[in-house]
């Protein structure tokens, strides 16, 4: 067999096989946050819930940084860190709410007693429509742009982070139950909504910083540190809220010379 050979034979092989350890060990992280999550509401573990979301979200916050920085960006990693985000942010979110909360609405008897059900289901499909969405856009323009409609970990968060510290305080899910019913149906038209929100992607952790903006870092870290749920909780409200304040901030602006 001539040297020429050789490489039309290995070519008709097919791609090969396997995947990269790990980014996608990252990825699994985000899994099993979400599993966690599940597992502990239904024993009535909130606070547990709580803190697997939050490490399905560090996770999910490194395995692309770690996929792009090793070289290892693959169409299934893609494919699966979209199934593992709608695990954790989507179903194990829901889930975690519901079962604080928002079961209490079958009490009210509305739509059979299943109102509850049904927001927390709005919610789920919601996050499957924003996954779905992101990856359309990415696959067009990139993905270092703003994203249109609230990252769904940033939804998770607001819901999530809700019941945490409204079980911190002592507070049972029926008393918060309406409360838990807007954030959580505003989070889900939230992320399906055309508001854009601030990705930042564009931080450039490979550049010297500043020692101010290093300084505000520290001082976040140790403000949280006090008291993470609260902390948590207000910080990604103010996110998701500051998407429909800037958008009508600067429609505001475009109008004002218009008038004038």
């Amino acid at each position: 067999m001539s040297e020429t050979e050789a490489p039309v034979r290995q070519s008709r092989k097919g791609p090969k096989k396997g995947i990269y350890l790990l980014p996608n060990l990252f990825t699994t992280g985000t899994l099993f946050g979400g599993f966690y999550a599940i597992v502990s509401a239904m024993g009535g573990q909130f606070n547990q819930a709580a803190i697997g979301i939050l490490g399905a979200m560090i996770a999910d916050s490194l395995d692309g940084r770690i996929a792009r920085m090793t070289n290892t960006s693959t169409d299934f990693g893609k494919e699966y860190d979209s199934l593992c985000d709608m695990a954790a942010f989507g179903i194990a979110s829901s889930i975690v709410v519901y079962a604080y909360s928002l079961h209490f609405l079958a009490d009210y008897h509305w739509l059979y007693g299943r109102l509850g059900g049904a927001i927390a289901l709005t919610y789920a499909a919601c996050a499957a429509l924003r996954l779905a969405r992101f990856n359309v856009l990415a696959a067009i323009s990139g993905s270092n742009k703003d994203f249109f409609g609230l990252p769904s970990p940033a939804a998770a968060a607001v819901v999530v982070f809700f019941v945490w510290s409204a079980s911190e305080w002592g507070y049972s899910g029926d008393e918060l139950v309406w409360p838990a019913a807007i954030l959580t149906l505003g989070s889900a038209l939230l992320m399906v909504s055309s508001v854009r929100y601030n990705s930042f992607k564009k931080i450039n952790l490979h550049v010297r910083m500043r020692f101010l903006p290093f300084v505000a870092v520290i001082g976040a870290l140790w403000l949280i540190s006090i008291d993470p749920p609260r902390i948590l909780f207000l910080a990604f409200l103010a996110y998701a809220l500051s998407g429909p304040i800037m958008s009508v901030w600067h429609r505001y602006r475009r109008l004002r010379p218009a008038k004038s």
